[in-house]
């Protein structure tokens, strides 16, 4: 082989090699923060009243995307779109978090729309519905919303509270639309859906359909 060759293939495959990574440069992007940071970072600011009330400010203008099916504020008009107003923040991140991940599924306009979300956007959104008033709706009648009162105490309280507000990692219910509860509630007790939660199937297994309308009438009068 003659140097001229070799030279011109040496060069070739410098080129190549440079080329590569220069578009492998290009493309790769930092890696996103793990859930555990932006929980972290979500906790800092709860804080620290002044990034806090800043973050609420930022939250507010990304969280006009929600409003057109949670409503403004998080308080939704739709009887299966549940409430977002006063929800957790810490659980509020965590489902955003899952939907970017994959783990949870939605509309398709839902999951791009929280997949487009930088995690700053997601936090700030999370801390400013934590911070709206909810507008719970009554109890269709007297004797739902005491046969559901027995039945929360009976089968929710441990987890959800006594005031149906839960934990960061656990979801407020008081005060959530009563429709999406036996929705959701059904779908526990059938096994079926995205959101398959083993004690949740555990608890509502034996729940009669009469007992998920008392059950949800009760919750969604609550005051959170």
């Amino acid at each position: 082989m003659s140097l001229i060759k070799l030279s011109c293939m040496t060069s070739l495959l410098f080129i190549t090699t440079f080329a590569a990574a220069a578009s492998n440069r290009s493309t790769d992007k930092p890696a996103p923060p793990p859930p555990e940071a932006l929980h972290e970072q979500l906790t800092q600011i709860s804080q620290d009243p002044a990034r806090l009330s800043a973050a609420i400010q930022r939250g507010q203008k990304d969280a006009s995307v929600c409003r057109h099916c949670h409503g403004v504020g998080g308080n939704s008009v739709l009887p299966e779109v549940p409430n977002l107003a006063s929800q957790n923040s810490g659980y509020l991140l965590e489902q955003m978090n899952k939907f970017v991940l994959g783990q949870r599924k939605s509309s398709p306009f839902m999951e791009g729309m929280i997949k487009a979300l930088a995690p700053d956007e997601r936090i700030d959104i999370a801390l400013f519905l934590s911070q709206q008033p909810v507008a719970p709706k009554p109890a269709d009648s007297r004797v739902q919303s005491t046969a559901g009162k027995n039945l929360y105490a009976k089968l929710c309280v441990s987890c959800h509270g006594a005031s149906g507000t839960g934990t960061q990692k656990i979801p407020r219910v008081a005060g959530q639309q009563g429709p999406y509860l036996e929705a959701s509630l059904k779908r526990y007790r059938a096994g079926s859906g995205e959101r398959i939660d083993p004690m949740m199937a555990a608890y509502t297994r034996n729940l009669k359909d009469a007992d998920i309308r008392s059950l949800a009438a009760y919750l969604s009068s609550m005051q959170p």
